[in-house]
C-alpha cells in the first residue's frame, strides 16, 4: 500500500446489477453529487470508436501488452467479451486509494469478485441493484430504446445469473423508486466513508490524546 496523502484512503466502491435495474442511472447521479468520484478507466483491446479519446474513456493497448499486465499482476479484474479484453489497471486506482479519492467501477458479479480478491479487499464496498420484479426489468430494458428485441432476449435471459450472486455483496438495494435508492445509495457511502479503517491517523491523533491525557494527569 502507498502512502496516505489524505485525512482517508479512498474508495473502490463496485455497483453491479442485471442489465436495466438503474446501475448506470445511479452511477451518473453519484457523480453529479460528488465530482471527485472518479470513475476506473478500463483498458480494452478493442479498437478506438468515433470520438473516443485515450486515456478517458479507454486506454487503449494491444492483446500482448494486455496479457503481459495480466500476468504481472497489474490488472484488478479482467474478462474477455467478444474476442476483445477489458479490465481496470491497478495503478491509477491505487493512486487514488492514497489520495482519498473514491473510484466508482461498473462491473459485473465476476468483476466484482476478482476486485475483492485482489489484495485491496478492505478498500471495497460492493453494492448489488436489485429489479423490484422481472416484468419491471424486462418493461425497463424496452423503454429505454437502445436494444432491439432479440439483443433484450439475452439481456433478460442473462438478468437470473447476475441476480443469482447477490449475496456476494455487502449492501444490496432494490431499484424500486430511484429517488429513494439514490438516497440510500449516497447514505451507504458517506456512512462508509468514515470506517475505522478508512482513516489511517486515528491511530496518531489517539496517541496525541493518550499524551494529552498523561501531561494533564
Amino acid at each position: 500500500m502507498g502512502e496516505v496523502k489524505a485525512e482517508r484512503r479512498g474508495l473502490l466502491i463496485i455497483l453491479s446489477s442485471p442489465s436495466g435495474a438503474g446501475k448506470s442511472t445511479l452511477a451518473r447521479k453519484l457523480r453529479d453529487w460528488d465530482p471527485s468520484l472518479q470513475f476506473s478507466v478500463s483498458s480494452t483491446t478493442r479498437a478506438p470508436r468515433a470520438g473516443e479519446v485515450d486515456g478517458k474513456d479507454y486506454y487503449f493497448t494491444t492483446q500482448e501488452d494486455f496479457r503481459n499486465s495480466v500476468n504481472k499482476g497489474e490488472m484488478l479484474e479482467h474478462a474477455r467479451v467478444f474476442g476483445n479484453y477489458y479490465g481496470s489497471p491497478r495503478a491509477p486506482v491505487q493512486r487514488a486509494i492514497d489520495n482519498g479519492r473514491d473510484v466508482l467501477f461498473d462491473v459485473d458479479w465476476q468483476g466484482a469478485q476478482q476486485i475483492s480478491n485482489s489484495g485491496l479487499e478492505d478498500y471495497v464496498l460492493s453494492i448489488f441493484i436489485l429489479p423490484p420484479s422481472i416484468p419491471e426489468l424486462k418493461r425497463r430494458l424496452i423503454s429505454r430504446g437502445q436494444d432491439d428485441e432479440e439483443t433484450i432476449k439475452l439481456r433478460m435471459s442473462a438478468s437470473w445469473d447476475e441476480i443469482s450472486h447477490w449475496d456476494g455483496y455487502d449492501y444490496v438495494l432494490i431499484n424500486d423508486d430511484l429517488v429513494e435508492t439514490e438516497v440510500r445509495l449516497k447514505s451507504i457511502i458517506t456512512a462508509e466513508r468514515f470506517r475505522r479503517s478508512q482513516q489511517p491517523r486515528l491511530l496518531d491523533h489517539v496517541r496525541k490524546l493518550q499524551t494529552e491525557f498523561e501531561d494533564d494527569t
